[in-house]
């Protein structure tokens, strides 16, 4: 697939005080595109569109280049102790994604251009925890590889927690675009995974993202490139033959990942949630989508902030755990993983 080029893009006044902005402002003047002035990014009303399906789609197209003045990490277990706010959106448009709730009415891209302040606080974070080691996840909030190619926010974060002794960064992705990310100094610090799914869940419910052979063909790129490499299995979907569904994807990732690229492999495997008003939102915005989000048919977990979510019945997930586990046992026996949840 195409690299992600943005419809439209506005710029804080701010970004324009960092050697960022400035570069992001002549690179996007030099490629002709519609470039906009806001005082703030929630201060963006005049998105195109006639129609509020029009204006999201739009929305998910559009980037905003900004500053990011909250400087403190979220949390971001159980993948690692902190998430690094490098950019804020996603461009895919996966109908299952929290960030339909997460950015809300503001689904456009955001990209942080005070990098320094960002990374100094990441410093003092390491500072705090050593001897401890302390992981970094980057796309929390978004999916980074997908702008990287035009912004370097990633690659320049690679190679600084390359220059660490007790940090560690991780991030996963749905776009093969790392070409530029292959000779980053990592030191293998960094752990590239990427998400991957059955083709069903592909198909269906992930819209505008790489294929999973072109995932498979970048995850070899950085594999080669000497990255620790792993695979997020999320969401784990009980479609219509789904046992035989996500055994055609490992008997895939077997045949493709060779041998000698596997020595140092990581799962990840998160079962299909929603909450009630990420299933609001999403009917909103995917009025037609197949997602099965029937809450007689679930059980409710309490989540962070008072916020309930619906997971699969005890029994299935059980199953669900218990057979994905089994196929990468089959088919990766030293692979490890990370958790289920």
């Amino acid at each position: 697939m195409k690299p992600f080029i943005p419809q439209l893009v506005y710029f804080e006044p701010k970004a324009l005080e960092y050697p960022l902005g400035r570069e992001l402002y002549q690179k996007f003047k030099k490629m002709n595109l519609e470039i906009r002035q806001t005082t703030s990014h929630n201060q963006i009303r005049d998105l195109p569109g006639e129609n509020e399906l029009q204006k999201y789609r739009i929305a998910k197209s559009t980037l905003v280049v900004g500053i990011r003045k909250t400087l403190k990490f979220d949390t971001s277990k159980p993948s690692a102790e902190y998430a690094i706010p490098l950019a804020t959106g996603c461009m895919g448009h996966c109908h299952y994604c929290y960030l339909q709730t997460t950015l809300g009415s503001k689904p456009y891209i955001r990209t942080y251009v005070n990098l320094d302040e960002i990374f100094a606080q990441a410093q003092k974070y390491i500072n705090e925890r050593k001897p401890d080691i302390t992981r970094f996840e980057a796309s929390c909030t978004s999916d980074i590889v997908g702008i990287d190619h035009l912004t370097h926010s990633l690659k320049k974060a690679i190679e600084l927690i390359g220059e660490t002794e007790y940090g560690r960064l991780r991030f996963t992705t749905k776009f093969p675009h790392v070409d530029h990310l292959l000779d980053a100094k990592h030191n293998g610090k960094t752990r590239f995974r990427f998400s991957v799914n059955s083709k069903y869940v592909i198909k269906n419910f992930e819209l505008k993202t790489s294929t999973l052979e072109e995932r498979i063909e970048a995850a070899i790129k950085v594999a080669k490139a000497g990255y620790p490499i792993g695979f997020v299995v999320a969401p784990l979907y009980l479609h219509e033959n789904w046992e035989k569904g996500y055994l055609e994807l490992f008997q895939i990732l077997k045949r493709e990942i060779r041998k000698e690229l596997t020595e140092d492999i990581t799962f990840e495997l998160i079962q299909h949630r929603f909450t009630k008003p990420a299933k609001r939102v999403i009917q909103k915005n995917y009025p037609k989508t197949k997602l099965e989000m029937n809450e007689e048919k679930r059980k409710y977990k309490w989540g962070r902030y008072g916020i309930g979510k619906y997971v699969y019945e005890t029994d299935q997930a059980k199953e669900l755990q218990m057979t994905i586990e089994q196929y990468i046992e089959q088919f990766f026996p030293n692979a490890v993983v990370e958790y289920f949840t």
